[in-house]
């Protein structure tokens, strides 16, 4: 057979690379042993797992939060790079949560130099918020974050991900096994772009794992763990289950908002966001669509068992899910036909040859501040300090024929409605309705929903009414000081720099 090859060098020089056929294994070696064609993937440790994925001083790490405060993996995979002695790495999270405190060390050690994610809270966002960090925290958008790798400014070198249970070939999904998280919409993305791929997982279980969330061709390692995360607190923080009469008293004006808004039609399509009152909003929406007749196309984005609830009473037709906000959510993922689980990509990547929240009609979300001109802060407190995150909201707002905003006038004597944002995260010409408990505000660019509302006896109010009457009930709020440092950086789904964090300056 060399001679062949001999002949074409001869007489095409152009095929110089061309290599002569040796035998029949010699390019996939692990195929001459079953033991090391079924196993070859599988790491007897998470050192190992790291050894082998070829990780270096420098290169860049991803997780998911699917697990959100339940998350295991995050804080395990660094502390054990710490451990290892690795340094100056980007951590990569689709977001950061309260649980995730103990990164602080790592960052101090010089473990972990800089930070590109949608969101943070507690102790790691109020240390970063005081200057943690050398390198300013770049903020980012769910659809964003896809934005960014497809760019190239974001390549994720090693991307650990939890799952509840894989085989062995790395087909792995999160609606099956004992900690089920549900969609792996965020996780889908990071198996793509990706140039190694670890797994952690609770379950080893026969192949196939189908159906398959992350599929074996995007997979390098497995590493069997005691425990990815904890499911029963996904639903804690934002995406908590209210009870409270303030939360549902905006919940039912948001209804209202809905029903009269003139988008409330049979077929229309929604997304509700992963605060209280925006989440109880279906609660009273099902009661309107029942008297109604009305029955909506699809629901997209977190979902919650409220959404489930809707659409096991036939009012929602399908249910496109990129992060399961609950245990009803995940449920139903694993049994429902048309609860269909999908990449943040699909769901709302701006550059993607289509994305699902291009085809929404209503999409309600929380706010930490909103003001005048309806610009919206998901970011930072009313003391300058990061705890909330960029998410979808971005995203949504822009896509949506119907942008509605909810959130108490009032929190803690702290004004939601103020003059200017301490941070812009999601322009106001992107947002058309302000729901509190002390009435409606709609964007003077949308004259037709107002009138709508108006004529159907709802209190709507101007904006500049909503905050006179905050600040009524709170006196004018302290300015904030800051330093001049910047400690973070706020990406519009776009890629653009919409805003900066800067850091909250020591009391003397």
């Amino acid at each position: 057979m060399s001679n062949v090859t001999a002949d074409l060098h001869a007489q095409f020089h152009h095929l110089q690379t061309l290599v002569p056929f040796s035998h029949a294994n010699s390019g996939t070696p692990w195929l001459a042993d079953n033991a090391t064609k079924h196993h070859r993937k599988l790491c007897d440790s998470l050192e190992q797992a790291i050894e082998r994925s070829g990780l270096r001083d420098g290169m860049t790490i991803s997780f998911h939060h699917a697990f959100r405060e339940g998350d295991m993996v995050i804080n395990r995979v660094v502390l054990t790079l710490a451990r290892m002695g690795f340094k100056n790495l980007t951590l990569a999270s689709s977001s950061l949560m309260t649980c995730n405190d103990v990164l602080i060390e790592p960052i101090r050690a010089g473990v972990i130099t800089k930070i590109y994610t949608s969101g943070m809270r507690g102790k790691l966002a109020d240390a970063i918020s005081h200057g943690l960090m050398e390198e300013p925290v770049q903020i980012h958008s769910h659809g964003g974050r896809v934005k960014l790798l497809q760019d190239g400014e974001l390549n994720i070198d090693v991307a650990f991900l939890g799952v509840p249970c894989s085989d062995e070939f790395g087909n792995a999904n999160g609606s099956h096994g004992k900690s089920c998280c549900g969609s792996l919409g965020y996780a889908m993305v990071d198996a793509e772009f990706a140039h190694k791929v670890v797994l952690l997982t609770e379950q080893l279980v026969p192949f196939p794992n189908m159906p398959a969330s992350l599929a074996q061709d995007q997979v390098d390692y497995i590493v069997t763990v005691d425990q990815v995360g904890d499911p029963a607190k996904i639903s804690v923080g934002a995406a908590r289950v209210t009870s409270n009469p303030r939360e549902l008293l905006i919940a039912r004006a948001a209804a209202e908002v809905i029903e009269y808004s003139g988008y409330f039609t049979d077929g229309f399509s929604l997304q509700t966001g992963s605060g209280a009152s925006s989440t109880a909003c279906t609660r009273f929406l099902a009661r309107k669509m029942l008297r109604n007749g009305i029955k909506a196309r699809f629901a997209l984005g977190g979902i919650t068992g409220g959404i489930v609830d809707l659409h096991e009473q036939g009012l929602i037709g399908k249910i496109l899910d990129t992060q399961s906000f609950d245990g009803q959510a995940a449920a139903s993922l694993e049994h429902n036909a048309n609860h269909i689980e999908i990449s943040t990509s699909v769901y709302a990547n701006p550059i993607a040859k289509a994305a699902c929240c291009d085809q929404l009609d209503i999409v309600i979300l929380s706010a930490l501040e909103i003001d005048l001109a309806f610009n919206v802060n998901v970011i930072t407190g009313s003391d300058g300090v990061m705890r909330g995150a960029s998410g979808g909201h971005c995203d949504v707002a822009a896509a949506a024929n119907l942008t509605i905003v909810v959130a108490p006038l009032t929190r803690s004597r702290i004004p939601t409605v103020v003059r200017q944002v301490t941070t812009l995260v999601t322009p106001g010409e992107s947002i058309d309705v302000l729901v509190t408990d002390q009435g409606i505000a709609v964007n003077p660019a949308r004259p037709d929903v107002r009138q709508r509302l108006e004529d159907a006896g709802l209190a709507v109010m101007d904006i500049e009414q909503l905050y006179h009457r905050a600040v009524a009930l709170t006196g004018e709020p302290k300015a904030i000081e800051f330093t001049s440092r910047i400690v973070g950086i706020i990406r519009y789904r776009d890629g653009s720099v919409i805003d900066v964090v800067r850091q909250v300056k020591e009391e003397e």
